[in-house]
């Protein structure tokens, strides 16, 4: 048992001598502390897919127009212009998105023709 003449004053309470040990707060550089910086990061932009619209001989002109405003969010005029590029050259150029954006619009178009009983299609390809 403690007596009453070892315990510190009242309100005082003294740190065991194995725990006072000063420290500097700027310590000199020691070599080989050397501050690290973290390389930055560089982004890159993904890849785009072309989602090309193809002719054929039964889907609707009406319904072509429908599609590129519909799916595509193009104006009367923009979609008009497409339809009949498909119509006379074979193909046209929707757009141009990510993977998955490219691949979600084409199967989009390929659902609405499969329910309305038209064969059209649209496919993806780089670039």
């Amino acid at each position: 048992m403690r007596r009453q003449t070892d315990l510190p004053p009242a309100g005082r309470l003294d740190a065991p001598t194995r725990y006072t040990k000063k420290r500097h707060v700027a310590e000199t550089p020691k070599p080989g502390d050397a501050v690290l910086e973290r390389p930055k990061q560089k982004t890159k932009k993904p890849e785009l897919y072309r989602v090309l619209m193809l002719n054929d001989d039964y889907t609707t002109m009406e319904f072509v127009v429908s599609i590129f405003e519909g799916v595509f969010q193009k104006g009367p005029a923009e979609a008009f212009r497409l339809m009949m590029q498909v119509h006379t050259e074979g193909e046209a150029t929707c757009g141009r998105y990510t993977y998955e954006v490219a691949e979600t619009k084409a199967e989009t178009v390929r659902e609405m023709a499969q329910r309305e009983g038209f064969p059209l299609q649209a496919v993806i390809e780089e670039g």
